[in-house]
């Protein structure tokens, strides 16, 4: 017999009230749906997407969408990832003719995803968003057929222990040599617990090192460092992901203090591998960039869906909000939920603090590709109106979009919530943000390196060239594990 499931049955009376207040002449509500676990949790995540998804309008009813026809048995979160992008593709993007959420790829959305495990242990990321990590520590990417480097070595891990660095050559993996057809290989050997590399020096030589993979903790900030351009001091910083704000402002107050100290006048923020994190995390580097004049001024706003802004998704009374320790909060005499919260424009606008000196630059240029995403997209979207703002390397992601984490049965299911827009109101950038300075991104040489092909395009730049430097884009085929993608919003406030 099919049990009852009480959360479920709250889910749909909530999802009935609701379209009972749009027409007070609905149908009376059928009784509570029952079924298998299965068939709930896509009724879920169906009636969730109906309410706080951000283009919830395209949704269509309950019966015609038939959110249990990928009740398919097998593999329960492929099931729960077949509906997800079932329900992501149907607002399109008049613009481009495609679906906001199209990737691409079939069966990815763009935006939208689901999980076993919440952000703070990444999304198919081996880092997570509290600076731990579980791996070996290290990303490789073919830079031709058979010329396969480090793309990064993450601090504090065994790879960063045997000293190895992004630029280096790798001529095989446990023996077998490796080339640009070498990624699912290569994927799978990163992702065991022990790997042999075989490293070719400059001179010809090889050695093998041996790593094993450890738990450690680590850092975003991958380098930094005070380069010449002509007469101009420059700060770099290579930064590969917007950790949880409280793990992580050390590390760039650390690092934003050594460019005041060096009087910089220009800033060349190296961005091309992050694929976002906290926003609380992104406004705190805007900050750092920001001059003292900016104080006060809108930065960014975030805008969510009509019904989240005029307190018509109730469903949301079932997610238990949690203040920045874990913990519950009471409000108004009961315990707080997400249907407490402030969703409107004004409660949702942040603006510009001023809390560093860092009042001598000019000038900011942003190293950027493909795999430059969300939070990321965010400082430098914020930073436009008011800046000199100018993207050396190539098109970023496009994922000006965000969301906070929807708690069904075992699951954390990320709908895209809100869109956010500078204080100019653009953020139409859904396509990526496209570069000023086209350049390869260089695997030969390290972060921080003058002759690194990005970072000599930015300071050829700064130095007073307008084209920086241009020549041939040269494809880069990056392999191993991957890294964080999304924008989490964790500041919400209850009104």
């Amino acid at each position: 017999m099919k049990k009852r499931n009480s959360l479920i049955q709250l889910l749909f009376l909530s999802s009935l009230l609701f379209a009972c207040k749009k027409d007070k002449q609905s149908e009376p509500p059928p009784t509570p749906a029952e079924g298998s676990r299965e068939q709930l949790t896509l009724d879920s995540i169906y009636l969730y997407a109906q309410q706080v998804y951000l283009w919830y309008d395209a949704l269509p009813a309950y019966d015609v969408f038939n959110p249990r026809q990928y009740a398919t048995g097998g593999n329960l979160l492929e099931n729960y990832q077949r509906e997800l992008y079932a329900l992501t593709q149907l607002k399109i993007n008049a613009t481009t003719g495609e679906a906001f959420e199209y990737s691409g790829t079939p069966g990815h959305p763009k935006y939208s995803f689901i999980t076993e495990e919440s952000l703070d242990g990444g999304r198919q990321g081996t880092v997570d968003l509290n600076d731990k990590g579980d791996d070996l520590g290290i990303g490789l990417s073919a830079n031709g057929n058979t010329d396969v480097r480090i793309r990064i070595v993450h601090p504090s891990s065994a790879a960063a222990d045997a000293g190895l660095t992004r630029g280096m050559k790798v001529t095989a993996l446990n023996g077998t040599p490796v080339t640009v057809n070498s990624g699912s290989f290569i994927e799978s050997a990163l992702a065991q617990a022990t790997v042999s590399i075989t490293i070719q020096r400059e001179n010809g030589t090889t050695s093998t090192v041996n790593l094993t993979r450890k738990n450690y903790t680590t850092t975003a900030v991958l380098k930094t460092a005070i380069l010449d351009a002509g007469a101009q001091k420059v700060g770099y910083i290579a930064y590969s992901r917007f950790s949880n704000y409280n793990v992580t402002k050390a590390a760039l107050d650390q690092a934003f203090s050594q460019f005041v100290s060096a009087g910089v006048t220009a800033l060349v923020v190296d961005l091309r591998y992050n694929g976002g994190g906290y926003t609380q995390t992104a406004e705190y580097m805007v900050n750092h960039i920001a001059p003292a004049s900016l104080n006060g001024k809108v930065m960014y706003t975030e805008y969510f869906n009509t019904l989240l802004q005029n307190g018509q998704a109730p469903i949301l009374k079932q997610q238990l909000y949690r203040n920045a320790a874990g913990e519950t909060v009471m409000w108004n005499g009961h315990l707080a939920t997400y249907a407490d919260l402030d969703y409107s424009v004004t409660g949702n606008t942040f603006k510009f603090e001023d809390i560093g000196a860092l009042n001598s630059v000019k000038q900011v240029v942003f190293i950027v590709s493909g795999s430059t995403a969300s939070a990321s997209e965010l400082v430098i979207n914020s930073l436009k109106p008011y800046l000199p703002v100018k993207l050396v390397g190539q098109t970023t992601y496009g994922k000006p979009v965000g969301f906070f984490g929807l708690r069904i049965d075992k699951y954390t299911v990320y709908l895209s919530n809100f869109s956010m827009k500078n204080a100019d109101g653009f953020g139409d950038y859904f396509h990526g943000m496209d570069v000023d300075i086209p350049s390869s991104d260089d695997v030969t040489h390290d972060f921080g390196d003058p002759d690194e092909m990005c970072l000599m395009s930015a300071l050829n730049y700064i130095e007073g060239h307008p084209a920086g430097r241009i020549g041939a884009i040269k494809p880069v085929v990056h392999m191993g594990p991957a890294s964080f993608n999304g924008m989490i919003e964790t500041r919400l406030k209850l009104h």
